[in-house]
């Protein structure tokens, strides 16, 4: 089966979160409190806050952490109220953003968020601008090794609900509608394979291709963005060119 491969774009983000991993913990244990507070710390009746766990393993979070973060949604350690709210906007060269924010101060993240596609040559838009290019997706990525078999895992993968299976060198990419997301994961966590990624995402419906000098903006949006604390997710319709490495 195929279907467009995003692995490119998730290696370069990958590697640019490997190296800022205090931060992502931040950010991934505000959504394991969010997760906790709206629908409860048991793993086994929350089926939300098992997903965000499970993203919170495929990036090695310690479990200790994982543990204060849910104590904390639940009420059970002081913790923050945050508030999820969503933008939307046009990179340069128009490609369409999407900035997904947890914060304390929404007129701080709004301040914030615009100052950034401001500086970086586009502009925010007004809500639904262009979310209606993507489609909100489960993504599972796993590393190729010899020891997978490709037809066993893409069977494993269909069988467990996955709509799409996409088989590149250097990786297997499951795709799921986001209601089947923690089903599909389950079964393959349960089978042993190891993720490198595994979350629910937004992915573009088509992507617009840029030259160099453009992909160097838009990563420059991207990097600004995701630096700041209040942003959990910054999703984007680029196509970078190949040989691109922010």
């Amino acid at each position: 089966m195929s279907g467009h491969s995003k692995w490119h774009n998730i290696q370069a983000k990958k590697g640019k979160m490997d190296a800022k991993k205090g931060k992502i913990f931040t950010k991934i244990g505000k959504e394991i409190a969010i997760a906790s507070k709206n629908g409860g710390s048991n793993l086994d009746t929350n089926s939300k806050l098992r997903d965000v766990v499970a993203k919170a393993k495929a990036n090695n979070m310690p479990q200790d952490t994982i543990m204060r973060a849910i104590k904390k949604g639940a009420g059970e350690m002081e913790g923050v109220n945050y508030e999820e709210i969503v933008y939307e906007g046009y990179g340069p060269a128009g490609v369409a953003v999407i900035v997904n924010v947890l914060t304390d101060n929404k007129n701080r993240s709004a301040g914030n968020v615009r100052s950034a596609f401001t500086k970086c040559g586009g502009n925010l838009g007004s809500s639904g601008c262009v979310s209606f290019m993507f489609q909100k997706k489960g993504q599972i990525v796993i590393e190729r090794q010899d020891n997978i078999d490709e037809d066993e895992i893409m069977m494993q993968a269909l069988d467990a609900g996955a709509e799409d299976f996409n088989a590149t060198e250097e990786v297997f990419e499951i795709t799921t509608a986001p209601e089947d997301f923690g089903t599909v994961r389950e079964s393959l966590e349960g089978a042993g394979y190891e993720f490198l990624s595994a979350e629910v995402t937004m992915i573009p419906d088509t992507t617009s291709e840029v030259d160099m000098e453009t992909a160097a903006l838009v990563q420059k949006l991207i990097d600004k963005l995701e630096d700041d604390d209040d942003v959990q997710d910054v999703y984007h319709n680029a196509e970078f060119p190949e040989g691109f490495e922010g």
